[in-house]
């Protein structure tokens, strides 16, 4: 297995759980890989590859789970720059690499973002939805497009729409802990936004449950069942025993983070798990509280 990304929040957990199943795990670095390791170096951004094709010779699946994290820093054009060449300009070099080997690959599986359908209020969300409009719906739909090329190499191609992934360490849940656990946890804007979200358990499950499944191809929602964020901010509070009284304004998230606030925390996205339900995938943690009772034991 090729893992791209593996040095990410993602990246890590496939990365560990692959190697403790015996699968052996190859990965791709922009730094100068050890000696005698697993790791290969790559340039995604100029197309340079430093190694032997040999060494990819036989990989049956690549996971491609690369991507400025969108949460650090405000998106002025740099940023958003960065935002994008870090997932369409790689996604385009690996594809372009996998086009090099004898033998492609059977399965690629890459990241894309609920993000793909924008804000769009109550309406519940499958992947026959279309893409909304704005920086995120167009940087996941060039994403994808970059992504499903690699279906003219006869590679079977996966893109997963994540949500916002829940894990113990690490992510969105990292970062509000601190206030929660101090009491200030509540709201974001009004509350009223739909959250689509998984737990990082339930990432790697699906990943691996759509390298099991041939029929599986093109978009799926990596989510579990979408809550409104008022009712998440209410559940992580009752985890924590700590009140959830001090919300987060609109125009405060948006005085501090600017575009982003709007984009990554006030919008609503109410995506359903629609393709992996209909393929028979079973989550460990269907609902906030199953989530947090396993990542956070109190």
């Amino acid at each position: 297995m090729l893992i791209c990304g593996a040095s990410g929040l993602l990246g890590r957990a496939v990365h560990r759980h692959f190697e403790s199943q015996g699968v052996a795990c190859t990965t791709l670095t922009r730094h100068v890989p050890v000696p005698n390791s697993s790791a290969l170096f790559w340039d995604p951004y100029h197309f340079e590859f430093r190694n032997e094709m040999r060494r990819l010779s036989g990989i049956r699946a690549v996971v491609h789970l690369s991507g400025e994290n969108l949460s650090e820093g405000r998106w002025n054009k740099q940023k958003k720059l960065r935002i994008r060449e870090s997932r369409i300009c790689t996604t385009q070099s690996l594809v372009e690499l996998l086009g090099r080997l004898e033998q492609p690959p059977e399965i690629l599986i890459s990241a894309s973002a609920v993000g793909y359908y924008g804000d769009c209020g109550e309406q519940i969300l499958t992947e026959a939805s279309g893409a909304g409009a704005g920086f995120l719906p167009d940087i996941c739909r060039e994403w994808e497009d970059a992504a499903m090329a690699a279906g003219k190499l006869g590679v079977r191609v996966v893109c997963l729409r994540f949500g916002v992934v829940l894990a113990a360490k690490g992510g969105a849940l990292a970062k509000l802990l601190p206030l929660f656990r101090l009491g200030l946890g509540g709201n974001l804007g009004n509350g009223r936004q739909w959250m689509s979200w998984i737990s990082l358990p339930d990432v790697v499950r699906i990943i691996e449950f759509c390298m099991n499944q041939a029929h599986i191809q093109g978009p799926v929602n990596a989510v579990a069942n979408p809550v409104t964020n008022a009712e998440f901010t209410l559940t992580l509070a009752h985890h924590l025993h700590r009140p959830a009284l001090v919300p987060a304004p609109a125009w405060a998230l948006r005085l501090a983070m600017g575009e982003m606030a709007d984009a990554a925390l006030l919008s609503s996205t109410r995506a359903i798990p629609a393709r992996l339900l209909q393929s028979g995938f079973v989550f460990e943690h269907p609902t906030p509280p199953d989530a947090l009772r396993a990542l956070l034991p109190v």
